[in-house]
């Protein structure tokens, strides 16, 4: 399986995670120069830009690892192009979904990252 097909897998996931906690999902793979959200969600009114961190194992730490200060910088931009295109009035708040093992467990998730 390709990293992409893995990547998608874990995605999927991630959004089932997010629709069985009430989540209503926007979009997925929003891609623009510099910047890519994994899954726009809504809930409460609160719009959650979630970035989704698969490992299959914690060899090289865990998902959460994954969400240094330069990923965290990408995300916030990517936050401000999706507002600008969709003129979203409302809250944002940049979330995270943990994915391990090679069956695709949520282990975590993180409603606000900062």
């Amino acid at each position: 399986m390709s990293t992409t097909e893995v990547g998608r897998k874990a995605e999927r996931a991630a959004a089932a995670y997010l629709d069985m906690r009430g989540f209503e999902i926007i979009e997925q793979n929003f891609r623009r120069p510099n910047c890519e959200i994994d899954i726009i969600a809504k809930k409460d009114g609160v719009v959650h830009l979630v970035e989704v961190k698969y490992r299959r194992n914690d060899d090289q730490g865990g998902g959460w690892d994954a969400i240094t200060p330069a990923k965290l910088k990408k995300m916030r931009y990517g936050a401000i192009i999706w507002r600008d295109e969709t003129k979203w009035p409302g809250e944002l708040v940049l979330s995270a979904v943990e994915v391990t093992d090679p069956n695709f467990q949520i282990t975590g998730f993180i409603e606000n990252v900062y």
